[in-house]
């Protein structure tokens, strides 16, 4: 088994882990510059939206010796907007103009045909008139909020309330954080985007409801246990699901990089940014805030409920009676104090490597002393059993 699944088994075991809720403040502290940051970003520099939200026209020319700095500096002068350009693989300038009159669009053609020297035919204009950009991004806000709506549905009814809305806070602190980098960056926001974002929502929801089941199935009946809390229970079923979201994020990062980086990047195709930006970092972001954000944000909900409070008192009480019982050394022969068979049931859930036969309790409990009758017998030499 590699070094990797071994881990991994073992944090499934519980035989190490890491206090992620424990030390849940810290994820939030983190959160929540990270989302002020991008909010930041949108109120300074705002969205760079695409001409299928804004509105405007997009020529295409011919093969032509024209630079694409050239071209948008005749775009610009042509139609008093910024315009974006970008070389095609055929020799010829995708000219992109957003928030353009249409009514001006024959105008700008023949002036960048003039300019550019190519003739008026050999330019095409897709036109996109404003009322429809606007309607397009009324339907991309009102898909999102009934995905929304849906989201919490769901989980209130296959889980509880709680997970709901952790899951829905998980969810807002995904968009908003590609948004954010969006505004900073200045990618142009177009319906590739929007179906980035809404594949990213859905990837992040599944990695939060893996924790999700994980954690239903190890609660119930947990208040007629005395060995764990609901808190140390949540981080278990993290940790017991840790490497699986480490896998699922790497494998679906790798493809996206390449488009992102490799495609969109190092070879110029700019149109791939529009997608792959939002993948990436929502992927990213999705992965963090299933294991830092939602599953942490449950357990401080469910702490709030008189009957988990009362279930961490009586743990609490167990082992700090388990702690003088093993202090005082009180029990049979040898030492071995009854009630320590306890402690280990009522150590906490498991924040680092637990300690090693010898050393107090184990993963499986303290080692049980012989019987009289075995005392003493050696085996025959010679001779197996």
């Amino acid at each position: 088994m590699s070094k990797l699944g071994n881990l991994g088994a073992r944090l499934h075991r519980g035989e190490v882990g890491y206090d992620f809720v424990g030390h849940r403040k810290i994820w939030y502290g983190v959160s929540i510059l990270i989302t002020i940051t991008a909010i930041v970003g949108l109120a300074v520099r705002g969205l760079n939206m695409g001409i299928d939200f804004q509105g405007g026209a997009v020529f295409t020319t011919p093969k032509t010796s024209v630079s694409v700095s050239q071209a948008e500096t005749y775009a610009e002068e042509a139609a008093g907007h910024e315009a974006v350009v970008q070389k095609l693989g055929t020799g010829g300038l995708r000219i992109q103009v957003a928030g353009l009159d249409t009514s001006k669009s024959d105008e700008i053609k023949a002036a960048l045909a003039k300019d550019m020297k190519i003739d008026t035919e050999n330019i095409n204009a897709d036109l996109v008139g404003p009322s429809w950009g606007e309607q397009i991004a009324n339907k991309a806000w009102e898909g999102l909020a009934i995905f929304m709506v849906l989201v919490v549905i769901y989980l209130a009814i296959a889980f509880e309330w709680r997970m709901a809305v952790a899951a829905l806070v998980a969810l807002i602190h995904d968009i908003t954080i590609t948004t954010g980098i969006y505004a900073l960056v200045g990618f142009e926001v177009t319906p590739g985007t929007v179906i980035g974002l809404l594949t990213i929502l859905g990837y992040s929801l599944y990695d939060t409801v893996v924790v999700f089941d994980s954690l239903k199935e190890q609660t119930k009946d947990l208040t007629k246990q005395t060995r764990w809390t609901y808190s140390e229970v949540a981080n278990r079923s993290i940790n017991g699901t840790l490497v699986r979201s480490i896998n699922t994020t790497v494998v679906a990062l790798l493809p996206v990089a390449g488009l992102l980086f490799i495609g969109g990047g190092f070879l110029g195709a700019g149109t791939l940014n529009d997608i792959s930006l939002s993948l990436f970092v929502g992927l990213a972001a999705g992965a963090y805030s299933s294991i830092f954000i939602a599953t942490p944000l449950v357990a401080d909900l469910k702490e709030r409920e008189p009957a988990m409070r009362a279930l961490a008192k009586r743990v609490r009480a167990k082992r700090a009676q388990a702690a003088d019982d093993g202090h005082t050394g009180v029990g049979s022969e040898g030492g071995y104090s009854a009630d320590s068979a306890d402690s280990a049931d009522a150590a906490p859930a498991v924040v680092g490597p637990r300690p090693r036969s010898g050393t107090g309790a184990t993963s499986s409990g303290p080692r049980t002393q012989p019987s009289s009758r075995n005392r003493g017998r050696g085996r025959p030499s010679g001779k197996r059993r």
